[in-house]
């Protein structure tokens, strides 16, 4: 996933994307609830927002001269910090239920923040949504992270009650370097 070179955009296209505002706010409606079960650490009910055929992906990202651009990120199948289908989001979800996550007892306090939020309708019931988000996580007296980037998501009209699964979700951060001392939590 290299950088893109800002391009002029096509107006008809973007035209022809646009989503009713309906719909615009359901799918904002559907990520700031997903951002509270994520808050409130109900994890099992946030998994049942998941599509059964699941990418979760993070890239790891690389401070590259203008020259390199295209190498700022790792690709599929290089080093990521986060490369996960659903079955391994289940077993990071039992781990933490286990108590025996010592990274997240006493666990980690959250607030996700989404904003910023361009939906474009891809047909058949599903929809890429990009937002940016800021994701603030405290933990014990003095450890604070704060995490800011982009997200890519492919959402699907589910019958669940929150009306979408998450397929696909591209975490994007603007750091190159981590200080958090684990990333025990979901983005």
């Amino acid at each position: 996933m290299g950088a893109q070179p800002a391009a002029e955009p096509d107006r008809a296209a973007m035209s022809a994307k646009r989503v009713t505002p309906e719909l615009q706010q359901e799918i904002e409606q559907f990520l700031y609830h997903e951002s509270r079960v994520l808050d409130e650490r109900r994890y099992e009910q946030w998994y049942e927002l998941l599509a059964d055929d699941l990418h979760y992906f993070m890239p790891t990202r690389y401070n590259r001269m203008r020259r390199e651009s295209d190498k700022e990120f790792s690709a599929p199948g290089e080093a990521a910090l986060f490369d996960e289908d659903k079955q391994s989001i289940a077993q990071r979800i039992r781990r933490l239920n286990t108590g025996m996550a010592w990274a997240e007892d006493p666990p980690s306090r959250t607030r996700h923040m989404v904003s910023n939020v361009v939906i474009r309708s891809r047909g058949d019931g599903e929809y890429e949504a990009d937002c940016y988000y800021l994701l603030y996580r405290s933990r014990l007296e003095r450890e604070v992270e704060i995490f800011v980037g982009m997200r890519h998501d492919v959402l699907r009209r589910s019958a669940n009650p929150a009306g979408f699964q998450i397929a696909r979700r591209t975490i994007i951060l603007d750091q190159t370097v981590l200080l958090a001392r684990n990333l025990s939590f979901f983005f």
